[in-house]
C-alpha cells in the first residue's frame, strides 16, 4: 500500500536529499514531463555554480532508456508530484502550491 502526503516543493526536495537512495525508484512529474527511474546518484547542492539537489536516473522505458540528472533547482516551479519506491515500500509526494 502506498502513503500519500502532501509537502511543499522545499519540503520535496529536503525529503530526496534524507531518503531517496541509489537503487531506488524515482518517478518525477513535472511540467508535462514524467521521468520515470532508477536512482543512479544524489548529489547536494553546488554554491558556486548554482545548481540545486540533483538526481541522476536511468530511465524505465522501452524507446528511451538514458541517463538523465535532474536539478531541482531548474524544476522548482513546476514540480508536481514524486513517486518514491524502495523495495520496502512506495511513497506519494503530492506538491502543495
Amino acid at each position: 500500500m502506498a502513503e500519500e502526503i502532501s509537502m511543499t516543493v522545499d519540503e520535496a526536495i529536503e525529503y530526496v536529499r534524507n531518503n531517496v537512495k541509489v537503487g531506488d525508484t524515482l518517478e518525477i512529474s513535472y511540467n508535462r514531463i514524467f521521468a520515470p527511474g532508477e536512482v543512479l546518484s544524489v548529489l547536494e547542492e553546488d554554491e558556486v555554480t548554482g545548481e540545486g539537489v540533483r538526481v541522476n536516473l536511468q530511465l524505465n522505458g522501452e524507446i528511451l532508456n538514458q541517463a538523465v540528472e535532474i536539478d531541482f533547482n531548474e524544476i522548482y516551479d513546476d514540480l508536481l508530484e514524486m513517486n518514491h519506491i524502495t523495495e520496502d515500500k512506495e511513497v506519494i509526494i503530492e506538491i502543495d502550491f
